[in-house]
């Protein structure tokens, strides 16, 4: 079959060489190439020792996760084409050994570059080095490459968001990329820390000014590489493939949910009517194959263009913050999680006076009382640590659950929209009929299989155990309600309200 009208045919024969190949969007990638595009060579995984674990032993612990599910029961020889290469993207020149770098030249023709430090907090040094100066380096690498037919950079649609309108197109950078990887090389800590505020601008975090910077860099090789910049929105849990549900990471709007679902995330701040915008990860990885098919289907010679996708759920569906909060608490009285600490409720605070007041009621003064009991228990406390987690996630959220955006993608529907006839089961996506209450619902399950390792079939003692805490829930209000109705007489207003009442009937008759 023509390549040309066929992903599979496309990739067949052809080497892969992926960074970030461990993390969220890279593992999903890696089996959904291998599981749909089942005569891919090889893929080459960049990959760097952890913790003392061997990059062959990471591979190993990867491939144990239930997302290789179906590959481990229908094809285990599929896992022979993994090649992990061991290198750094934090490292210059991906910290690539010679002989490693030499016979990736050689043999890719597909380069995935998905590696990326998405911390809002990271120190703007160490965000240069694994955002930006990685993604020099993979373009150095590239044009190295005489077989390279496709080149995907994975962007953020956050790295524009100095503007509220976002078009799917290159946008000029104020700061030159050579001279901020040049300063992050030579400049102290010090001054660093102290130049990051203004170095950024109105930039949020150091993520989202690193990332912008990466595509200022594969800008510059428009006409020399066939690149293809992809900007997902917030990447969460998978709709269908190769399981429903799949997660592994607390960010986004699951994160929110499985807080909230545990009693300990009471309270938020974001404006109640912005959209949240999402996309899963399934969703976000069959685009980013059909793209990297569509350009590799042209030569560099007769299309030197940059494509340009935004893959956000505008046009697709529309949801807003407060929906998914009250659907997340819905979903966990029909499935609650185990060991709640409090019965799942969720205040949406719109200002910040208001925010801090109901932390400290809602949060913190809860915390340390639990805290106490289970010092006096003799057991470790644990809650005002996990509550200091929960406020510092928040407020590192904050500038996104307060401001909206515009994420044009009229080019991903066309491209969603062109995939081959021969490829729709593999690749395609009826977002027609997306199903978001189904979806979020599978993104519960999915949490506790997946992030909490609960037991489905636990499921009943869970629901137990919520009723348990429901009515506590219950006697504890009735109980505040109770003693400050009775500090209100001791302290006098009750009478004066009364005599106040008194007074105007008497008034008015």
């Amino acid at each position: 079959m023509d390549p040309s009208n066929s992903i599979p045919t496309f990739f067949a024969g052809r080497s892969v060489f992926v960074t970030g190949a461990t993390g969220f969007m890279g593992k999903v990638l890696i089996e959904k190439l291998l599981w749909s595009c089942p005569d891919v060579r090889e893929i080459f995984m960049l990959t760097r020792p952890k913790k003392g674990v061997s990059i062959d032993d990471r591979l190993r612990k990867m491939l144990a996760l239930p997302l290789f599910d179906r590959l481990r029961e229908n094809r285990p020889e599929a896992f022979e084409k993994l090649i992990p290469v061991q290198g750094d993207v934090s490292a210059e020149g991906l910290g690539l050994p010679p002989i490693e770098r030499q016979f990736l030249i050689d043999r890719v023709s597909v380069i995935f570059h998905v590696a990326a430090s998405v911390r809002f907090d990271d120190p703007l040094r160490d965000a240069i080095f694994l955002n930006t100066r990685s993604t020099r380096d993979v373009c150095i690498l590239a044009a190295n490459m005489k077989r390279l037919v496709a080149l995907m950079h994975v962007s953020s649609t956050y790295s524009h968001t100095d503007k509220y309108v976002v078009e799917e197109e290159l946008y000029p950078c104020e700061v030159d990329w050579k001279k901020a990887i040049k300063m992050a090389e030579t400049i102290d800590d010090h001054t660093l820390r102290i130049l990051t505020p203004k170095f950024m601008g109105s930039f949020p975090n150091t993520y989202t000014f690193t990332k912008r910077l990466a595509e200022a860099c594969v800008a510059e090789y428009a006409g020399i590489l066939p690149i293809v910049v992809f900007r997902p929105s917030i990447v969460i849990s998978s709709m269908a493939e190769p399981v429903p549900g799949w997660l592994d990471n607390f960010n986004g709007p699951v994160g929110m949910m499985v807080g909230g679902g545990k009693g300990v995330l009471r309270v938020t701040y974001f404006e109640k009517h912005n959209s949240a915008d999402f996309i899963p990860v399934d969703i976000a990885i069959k685009a980013m194959i059909t793209a990297t098919w569509k350009r590799g289907i042209r030569t560099i010679t007769s299309d030197p263009r940059i494509d340009v996708y935004n893959c956000s759920s505008a046009d697709i569906k529309s949801i807003s913050m407060a929906e998914i909060a009250q659907m997340g608490i819905s979903f966990t009285e029909k499935i609650p999680l185990e060991d709640i600490i409090w019965i799942p409720s969720i205040t949406i605070a719109t200002n910040k006076f208001t925010f801090y007041c109901l932390m400290m009621v809602l949060h913190l003064l809860p915390a340390l009382l639990i805290d106490g009991v289970l010092k006096l228990a003799g057991k470790k406390s644990i809650l005002v640590r996990l509550q200091r987690k929960v406020y510092v996630a928040n407020s590192a959220l904050e500038y996104f659950l307060t401001n909206e955006w515009k994420f044009k993608n009229q080019k991903l529907l066309d491209l969603l929209q062109c995939t081959p006839p021969s490829d729709l089961d593999s690749f395609g996506f009826e977002y027609a009929t997306f199903d978001i209450h189904k979806y979020f619902q599978n993104c519960i399950i999915g949490a506790k299989k997946y992030l909490l390792h609960e037991d489905m079939n636990r499921l009943q003692e869970a629901k137990v155990h919520y009723d348990r805490m429901y009515w506590i829930d219950v006697i504890f209000k009735v109980l505040v309600s109770i003693l400050t109705i009775w500090l209100l007489y001791r302290l006098g207003f009750i009478g004066k309200v009364v005599r106040l009442y008194r007074a105007l009937v008497m008034t008015f008759d």
